[in-house]
């Protein structure tokens, strides 16, 4: 178990200079991730000498990456430091996609809002279906079927079906205008309009899974395949040696098994609850918040020269603009949350897996997204939740087919190689097309 620092801060100078060592030492060391950070100060040299612009974006490319993952890290700390389960959870929900919103606001600024509509759209689909499907394949060969809640899955694809409306309307509005005068104000207006209402719901889905339905949203411990618990559990199952305890899906943990409601309550064995969770707070307050704001400030300045780039390699390599914000860039940002999906799949903690593949979806689709317009709005940049007829099918049919796949509250290898095989023919299509005019 790592040692724990002090939540404290020190106040000698010698103190503060053990305690900076430690910080550093403990956040370099919390992810072998933390490798990339040597393209940091290349990336932010390149930009500034004004290198070719395919220098500057792979290395700045490859330097937010682990920068994503000490915003994460640190806000992870931060959260656990506070012994609050739902304001951690508001803070994680909030600084979850960070790196989306400032590299988004750095391209709104430089005009990129073609960039920034393809890579919301982006992290959407590479998350509904390459990230979703790639845990499907990595649990499923390893357990033939595995098990997540289904009650949990039906609410958020309910949510992804929403937010699809949401992006689908101003579509279906701009053909049915037919160009008329106003058409494009009206479409302003009507995004602008639908990304409040986006916002709105999405405090209420806050509210649902922080508070009022926090047992659903479970890390996976309690929700899960029994296999989690390994073999000796499921002999113990099956020769009646095993006890159970009865649960109740309504927070409030194991229940009377004399009380009456049938359906109600759901038995499953003890061994299930009695695990040892160890979480560790490795960073006091003081050194948590100095991590998010030296991450965030480095995120920024190697955001900015990506961004500045994406022109040159546009010029340089014939890829559209569309497809570097639709394939490339959502790695940036979720390129450690995708790993950390498919190695919780991989140890059948499929509630989990879940829940950052289709959690970060809905987090893009009705938060990020409506945000980004808002701040277009006031940065007056006409940013609009309009995307193509093509584009809007395609994120239709792909929320239709990940629902259809989830509902039922299971999963295989087979309906992951689907997913991702979907996630393919898309990447190739937008490869194929020429960026249009928005």
């Amino acid at each position: 178990m790592s040692e724990s620092l002090p939540l404290i801060a020190p106040t000698s100078t010698d103190s503060i200079w053990k305690h900076t060592v430690k910080t550093a030492h403990t956040v370099l060391l919390s992810s072998k991730v933390n490798l990339l950070l040597l393209f940091v100060p290349l990336g932010i040299v390149a930009g500034e000498y004004g290198l070719s612009s395919s220098t500057v974006f792979s290395l700045n490319f490859f330097a937010i990456v682990p920068l994503a993952s000490l915003l994460a890290f640190a806000t992870e700390e931060l959260g656990e430091s506070l012994n609050n389960n739902s304001l951690a959870g508001l803070l994680n929900a909030t600084f979850g996609n960070a790196v989306e919103v400032i590299v988004s606001i750095i391209a709104l600024r430089q005009g990129q809002v073609r960039v920034v509509q393809a890579s919301m759209l982006g992290s959407i689909l590479s998350n509904l279906l390459l990230v979703l499907g790639t845990c499907f394949i990595v649990g499923g060969l390893k357990f033939k079927v595995q098990h997540f809640n289904q009650t949990a899955a039906q609410t958020m694809g309910s949510l992804l079906g929403m937010a699809v409306m949401g992006l689908m309307l101003p579509a279906a509005f701009h053909l049915s205008m037919n160009g008329e005068d106003g058409e494009g104000e009206k479409l302003l207006e009507l995004s602008r309009g639908t990304s409040i209402v986006l916002l709105i719901v999405y405090c209420f889905y806050m509210v649902f899974q922080l508070k009022t339905h926090e047992y659903l949203f479970s890390d996976g411990d309690e929700d899960n395949n029994l296999s989690l618990n390994g073999a000796d559990d499921l002999e113990a199952i099956a020769n009646g040696s095993e006890d159970f305890e009865t649960y109740a899906p309504n927070g409030t943990g194991p229940s009377s098994p004399h009380l009456r409601g049938g359906d109600n309550f759901i038995q499953r064995p003890k061994s299930i609850y009695d695990v040892s969770r160890n979480e560790t707070v490795h960073l006091s307050p003081i050194g948590a918040l100095s991590v998010l704001l030296l991450s965030t400030i480095l995120v920024s300045l190697c955001a900015d020269y990506l961004v500045g780039s994406i022109d040159g390699i546009v010029e340089s390599s014939g890829l559209s603009k569309t497809f570097i914000g639709l394939i490339v860039i959502p790695i940036v940002g979720n390129a450690a949350e995708h790993v950390t999906a498919i190695y919780v799949a991989y140890k059948n903690k499929m509630d989990l897996a879940i829940g950052v593949a289709i959690g970060s979806s809905i987090q893009i689709a009705i938060f990020v997204t409506p945000l980004l317009v808002i701040i277009g709005w006031f940065m007056s940049v006409d940013m609009s939740l309009y995307f193509s007829v093509y584009e809007t099918a395609v994120i239709f049919v792909s929320v239709f087919i990940t629902n259809g796949l989830i509902l039922d509250g299971e999963s295989n290898w087979l309906e992951g190689v689907m997913l991702a095989a979907v996630y393919g023919v898309v990447a190739l299509s937008f490869f194929l097309m020429p960026d249009v005019a928005n």
